[in-house]
């Protein structure tokens, strides 16, 4: 616990405060550091105590107490997944609010309404994990739907979660909107960044931006209409573009614009280190930018496939209710594996 030891001493300094994004962002990292201890001491009580009540239980012949230890060893069951995911989310920006953002592919209005479907999906599942949702910006459909969203979702690991969801997402079913009743298929992307408050992050000049104000599209009464609180800032060097309407002052909408604009900058960064280390290597890696990831069959048989972890699930409902966790649990489990597996060819080949 040296580095908790070192946050805690930063922390009794007179002039901690003096700076309160730093002091904010030096607490964070204690809790991180900490949060992982404190929770498996509690967990490794919880279980001691479970195991010998669960002994006293079957010694005794105790059937009822033993129903109610085998509903709390599922949840505890339960738990020591979650914490096993935690330990697993040890990226840089894993332990970031996430900023989440859906584009309609190919398919038309059909398109437009799986983007507002699985919209819907992702804010059930943040709901499950208690988990804030804000919409930051959104491009409706001509007849139904979205063409894009992009919504801030703000908790402890959302980035480190939402990363798995990354890719090309594909739907299959009836489609509602031809008279025909024939079967379509169709597209949408899902992008996911990790939300970067610390300006220090990522280094952005001011005179490589322009920024443009203009009138909000979105809900919000009279007042979006009437004045130009919604901002579109472009990053001229990349041509990276990036907006914000769902504050009604423009400087908020600036500020949030901006964190978006450092996402997009670091994971262009990081995407340009992964291209560098396949040139080194020799070989084509598979980045997974564009690459289709899942698919959602609602007829004629339902189910939804990950086709990574080739994790397959029949209830498509309770998928699209937001019970997407199978998903994601198997995939950072998967990249865990690789990643060790990785270590060891490199340590075996040195």
């Amino acid at each position: 616990m040296a580095e908790a030891a070192r946050y805690e001493a930063a922390m009794a300094a007179p002039d901690f405060w003096n700076d309160p994004a730093q002091a904010q962002r030096v607490g964070k990292a204690l809790t991180q550091v900490k949060g992982p201890v404190e929770a498996f001491d509690a967990a490794e009580a919880r279980v001691r105590d479970w195991v010998e009540l669960a002994e006293l239980a079957a010694a005794e012949g105790d059937e009822d107490t033993g129903q109610e230890l085998l509903q709390e060893g599922r949840q505890l069951a339960a738990e020591l997944r979650s914490m096993e995911l935690g330990l697993i989310l040890q990226g840089p920006y894993d332990h970031e609010n996430a900023i989440l953002t859906l584009h309609a592919g190919a398919g038309g209005t059909e398109a437009q309404d799986w983007v507002e479907m699985l919209l819907r999906m992702y804010l059930r599942w943040a709901e499950r994990h208690g988990f804030k949702t804000t919409v930051l910006d959104q491009l409706p459909g001509e007849e139904a739907g979205l063409k894009s969203v992009s919504v801030l979702v703000s908790g402890p690991d959302a980035f480190g979660f939402l990363r798995a969801e990354r890719g090309v997402h594909r739907l299959i079913r009836i489609s509602p909107f031809d008279a025909s009743g024939r079967r379509h298929t169709s597209f949408a992307s899902v992008e996911v960044l990790p939300d970067l408050q610390n300006p220090e992050t990522v280094e952005i000049r001011p005179e490589d931006l322009r920024v443009d104000t203009f009138r909000s599209s979105g809900a919000g009464g009279q007042h979006v209409n009437k004045t130009e609180s919604a901002v579109r800032i472009t990053h001229l060097p990349t041509g990276i573009v990036v907006s914000c309407q769902s504050e009604r002052s423009q400087h908020s909408n600036r500020e949030t614009a901006m964190r978006m604009l450092r996402a997009r900058l670091a994971e262009l960064k990081e995407r340009e280190w992964e291209e560098h280390m396949a040139r080194i290597r020799g070989q084509t890696m598979a980045i997974g930018w564009g690459s289709q990831i899942r698919t959602y069959v609602f007829q004629p048989t339902a189910a939804v496939r990950d086709h990574r972890t080739k994790l397959e699930i029949g209830n498509v409902q309770a998928v699209m209710d937001g019970e997407i966790d199978p998903f994601i649990e198997a995939y950072l489990q998967q990249e865990a594996r690789e990643s060790v597996a990785g270590g060891a060819d490199a340590g075996g080949s040195r």
